[in-house]
């Protein structure tokens, strides 16, 4: 199939994270990419978002300003990356290529992939101990890292383990570090991690 436009049916993407919806060609000797054109449909009403042309990239929807953007310099590779994903970001995408031939005659493809945009909880967080390991000698400096993925923002808490059970609360942020450790630091650590 000459000059054909390949996606996928549906992109999943993360709020306030971001996605790139596909849309790639072979590129074929004699024809020239002319215009790249990216639009979205929601709401029955469809805009375009993205244009290409011989003086350049522009973006004409002011709500995906900053955000949107097309790889330069990589022939028959016209993919939409969209940061900062926003829940109306959702809708039904359409990428369409205008090619012009050494007849000068024009070739028009589009190929449309529905993006939906979710929440996602916070998962159960891992912990990542430094580079020499969970047993030091007293003196030596360590660090230990929290880790969980969902959507941003990702808040961590860490806690020490106290005696009938209690947990005291150490620091709020994803790594707890000791510049020099002493033989009463040693004990049992917890993260916690959370978004909204």
């Amino acid at each position: 199939a000459l000059l054909d436009l390949s996606s996928v049916h549906q992109v999943t993407g993360t709020w306030m994270g971001s996605a790139t919806v596909p849309c790639t060609y072979v590129p074929s000797e004699g024809f020239t990419q002319q215009t790249l054109s990216w639009s979205v449909e929601r709401d029955s009403s469809t805009s375009t978002i993205f244009r290409r042309d011989g003086s350049g990239d522009h973006i004409l929807l002011s709500k995906f300003r900053g955000r949107v953007s097309v790889q330069k310099n990589s022939p028959g590779d016209a993919s939409l990356l969209i940061e900062s994903l926003e829940m109306p970001d959702s809708g039904h995408y359409t990428c369409q290529v205008i090619w012009r031939s050494t007849d000068n005659s024009l070739i028009t493809r589009e190929v449309t992939t529905t993006v939906k945009v979710v929440k996602v909880a916070a998962t159960k967080p891992i912990i990542r101990a430094g580079e020499a390991g969970l047993t030091l000698p007293a003196g030596a400096s360590t660090s230990l890292r929290c880790e969980a993925s969902g959507s941003p923002p990702i808040s961590y808490r860490w806690f020490r383990s106290g005696p009938a059970g209690r947990a005291a609360l150490l620091s709020s942020g994803a790594e707890l570090a000791w510049p020099s450790l002493r033989p009463s630091d040693s004990g049992t650590y917890f993260c916690e991690a959370q978004n909204r």
